[in-house]
């Protein structure tokens, strides 16, 4: 898709040179240069050199856009700017962080488009325009993907308090590294608490294709979706490859296959579109081209609008896993692992957001989100409004992955209203979201 093409028009958007749509574009598109790879995406897991060099590049662009940087205990930054001393803060922002071999906009397009947002707000109060209740912060979340450090959305977890500091330290990586080891080598173990917020935003791509098929430019989201994890071991028995028979093997990894089959297979039990699973990590022992595996160890993701039916998954699942452990003579271990209920955002919120799209003449569908999102931690502890707008063909977490730029520029515009909007206190009588059964 070539940004040309794009229905939604950048005309008008343009209000500095400081604070321009091409200004937030040619930053934007800086970022991809950091950890870029061949196919177009960018590999840049927490913690990384990669990680490290895109955060010192975040820190100078906010300092010159006259921020006040520092980082807290499990290395999220945070880009404040203090209009009232001892006021709390609308906090705004997304995550740096990537998956492997993943896409440019994930995450590094909501941080752009938070310090462009915020950096306009600023200029409001500056002129006299807009008289702040709150401070306003630009969020980098550490390890919001997950991918190198389980769990994910690390960062604004421990801030939440959903999630322990020391803990979250001592988590360590395949290599064995810990999470405050690979702080400490990016420079980025800070020290300082984050602010206190009164009230949290965030925009991000979609990841999917409800925008894209209807033609809308900006969602609001008013849920999540409830999602867990099982942490399964298939063991088996290690053996020669060559030399054992095929009816004395106890092969792990065969028996993993027929597991991961199940984990696919389950969502036939339900309405189209209604729940999704998946495998998405395999580790295999001892991974030798002439041993039969003895053990395979995999994440199982269940994800669903309804806790019920992750449930009835889950049932059905270790049902099957019974079943493959006493066809192939192993043994399934299952354990429950990262279960997330549904959040719901606050309504007041979602009506704000979708004001801030009308006043830019831009139509707004109401939506739930499938992926988890520093959002969804942060609505636990304040009223917090998420916006998306399109993904290309849905895809996300890949190279492929792709938003135009006048999209991201809609989306910008909206996401500064909905700013303006906190940082003047419209959200100051709501309560922050919490979890609900849907």
């Amino acid at each position: 898709m070539n940004d040309s093409t794009s229905t939604h028009e950048t005309a008008g958007r343009e209000d500095s040179p400081a604070l321009s749509a091409s200004a937030f574009l040619r930053d934007f598109h800086h970022t991809s240069r950091f950890g870029a790879t061949s196919g177009g995406g960018i590999d840049r897991q927490a913690g990384t050199p990669e990680h490290g060099a895109v955060r010192d590049w975040f820190e100078e662009r906010a300092q010159e856009l006259g921020f006040t940087v520092a980082g807290d205990g499990i290395g999220t930054l945070f880009a404040r700017r203090e209009w009232i001393p001892g006021a709390p803060f609308v906090l705004v922002g997304s995550h740096l962080d990537s998956q492997p071999l993943g896409g440019r906009f994930d995450g590094t397009y909501g941080v752009v488009a938070a310090l462009h947002a915020a950096a306009a707000v600023d200029a409001d109060v500056a002129a006299g325009t807009l008289s702040p209740r709150h401070n306003v912060a630009v969020v980098d979340w550490f390890n919001e993907e997950g991918s190198r450090f389980a769990p994910s959305i690390m960062g604004s977890s421990v801030h939440a308090g959903l999630l322990d500091l020391d803990t979250a330290l001592r988590t360590r990586d395949p290599d064995g590294t810990t999470v405050a080891e690979a702080l400490e080598a990016t420079g980025r173990r800070g020290g300082t608490p984050g602010p206190t917020a009164a009230a949290y935003a965030e925009i991000h791509i979609e990841q999917g294709r409800r925008l894209e098929r209807s033609g809308i430019p900006v969602g609001v989201v008013d849920r999540s979706w409830h999602t867990q994890k099982l942490l399964v071991s298939v063991v088996g028995e290690q053996s020669h490859t060559g030399a054992t028979l095929m009816a004395d093997r106890r092969d792990a990894l065969t028996a993993a296959a027929q597991v991961v089959l199940a984990v696919e297979s389950v969502v036939e039990s339900f309405p189209p579109e209604s729940i999704v699973t998946s495998v998405g990590q395999l580790d295999v022992e001892p991974n030798s081209p002439i041993v039969v595996p003895r053990q395979v160890d995999l994440v199982v993701d269940l994800r669903a609008d309804r806790a019920e039916d992750v449930d009835r998954a889950r049932r059905l699942l270790l049902d099957r896993f019974r079943e493959v452990a006493a066809d192939r003579g192993v043994e399934v271990r299952s354990e429950d692992f990262d279960v997330r209920p549904v959040q719901r955002f606050p309504a007041a919120g979602v009506d704000l957001a979708e004001k801030a799209a009308r006043d830019d003449g831009l139509e707004s569908a109401v939506l739930a989100t499938l992926a988890g999102h520093d959002a969804v931690a942060m609505n636990r502890v304040a009223p917090s409004v998420m916006l998306f707008v399109p993904s290309t063909d849905g895809v996300s977490h890949c190279e492929r992955e792709y938003t135009s730029d006048a999209d991201m520029v809609s989306g910008l515009s909206v996401l500064t209203g909905v700013l303006r909007r906190l940082v003047a206190g419209d959200l100051d009588d709501v309560a922050p979201g919490g979890s609900a059964t849907a």
